[in-house]
């Protein structure tokens, strides 16, 4: 279980003493590794000195590996905030497709390729065609999974015919970024998940993968019928919205996103934590 952990503002600032804390908590859950300023985390809304400056926040709190993120519409933007990040070690940077220009998928082997060749670290590919624009497709995954440098992808394609044949073929690590295909992309034979909502309810979430990396299809189930609906709500509203208010809810950090984002309805925050509150009920 990796978390995708949000960036903490309070008066229009990085909270960074909400967000070691909350780090801590997840470590102490049991999550296997954070990933920094990911979509998440507000990551295009926070200047390049912001993101260096939650890295060094996290690193500084936990002997958790990092994953950075690292996307830009160009390879040169991309590889400066490798470079930037390089001073706290990630243990691996991820990126996106670039979003808007909707390229080609030879020029997406280009785009990859030339950041893989130059990057000091490994790197996940996070397929999201929804915010991006265009679908990383099979073929191209594949190609890209011979560089010895690209190691992992985060699926959010939504698409289990190519998340299956990516798993079969075994060269990448397969992690789910869709929160509600969780169950189905573990027990594919995925490597876990890089799971917003697993900022809730963590240990639970964290016995859930454990029971299906184990073989408890039984335990595993159980578990996942009554996370689910979790994994769906809190993407009723865009994310990470929905999340933050359930965080502020537990003290974790301030209500408050960065514009044009905006926070989730009153509405949607109650259900959301009655959700929780019978999550955390005995049995």
């Amino acid at each position: 279980v990796w978390i995708p952990v949000v960036t903490p503002f309070r008066d229009h600032r990085v909270d960074h003493a909400a967000l070691a804390a909350l780090v801590r908590r997840l470590a102490g859950d049991g999550v296997a590794g954070i990933v920094v300023c990911a979509t998440t985390g507000e990551a295009p809304l926070l200047s390049d000195d912001e993101r260096v400056a939650v890295l060094g926040t996290i690193k500084a709190c936990t002997a958790l590996p990092l994953i950075m993120g690292a996307s830009g519409t160009t390879a040169d933007q991309v590889l400066r905030r490798i470079d930037a990040a390089m001073a706290h070690a990630p243990a691996a940077f991820m990126m996106t497709a670039p979003p808007y220009l909707r390229p080609s998928q030879e020029a997406l082997i280009q785009f990859f390729t030339s950041v893989a060749d130059a990057s000091p670290a490994p790197l996940v590919v996070y397929d999201i065609p929804a915010r991006t624009g265009v679908r990383i497709e099979l073929a191209t995954l594949l190609a890209l999974a011979a560089h010895p440098r690209i190691v992992a992808l985060k699926d959010c394609g939504g698409r289990v015919d190519q998340t299956e044949a990516l798993i079969a073929d075994g060269r990448l690590q397969v992690l789910c970024g869709n929160d509600n295909e969780w169950f189905s992309s573990r027990c594919l034979g995925g490597a876990g998940a890089i799971a917003a909502s697993a900022h809730i309810c963590t240990d639970l979430f964290v016995a859930f993968d454990q029971a299906l990396a184990r073989g408890d299809l039984a335990s595993g189930r159980a578990l996942w019928r009554r996370l689910k609906p979790l994994t769906v709500g809190l993407f009723e509203e865009p994310s990470p919205a929905p999340l933050k208010a359930l965080l502020a809810a537990q003290g974790e950090c301030a209500n408050e996103l960065r514009a044009p984002m905006t926070v989730a309805s009153s509405a949607l925050a109650r259900r959301l934590s009655a959700m929780v509150a019978g999550l955390s009920a005995p049995g």
